[in-house]
């Protein structure tokens, strides 16, 4: 099950967007898959936590940019009229739900 879960997890971040971007701007996938890519910045709010990684800890609802306030926000940005908002919102919000796999599969395994 771990590995299922690191897989699931890390491909969720890192290959998962690609696919996305193919999906929605297929003309311009490369570079919107990056700017999706780029949305995983928000992770930078495990900076403020201590300790930094806790394996059994749940980012969503624990981190300011994995809160509800944030998906909000994400969701917002989803009307803005440039392309790069756009997919770095998608980003975002397909980061929280990656991360909403990976709490459901802690609970899982407890």
């Amino acid at each position: 099950m771990a590995l299922l879960q690191f897989v699931l997890h890390y491909g969720g971040h890192w290959l998962f967007p690609f696919l996305i971007a193919r999906l929605i701007w297929a003309k311009h996938w490369l570079r919107v898959g990056c700017v999706m890519i780029a949305a995983n910045l928000i992770d930078l709010d495990h900076l403020l936590a201590d300790p930094m990684f806790d394996p059994d800890r749940c980012s969503i609802g624990f981190h300011p940019l994995h809160g509800w306030i944030a998906a909000i926000a994400y969701l917002v940005m989803l009307a803005v009229p440039r392309w790069w908002v756009r997919a770095f919102a998608i980003g975002a919000l397909w980061h929280l739900a990656v991360d909403l796999g990976d709490c459901t599969m802690q609970d899982w395994s407890r």
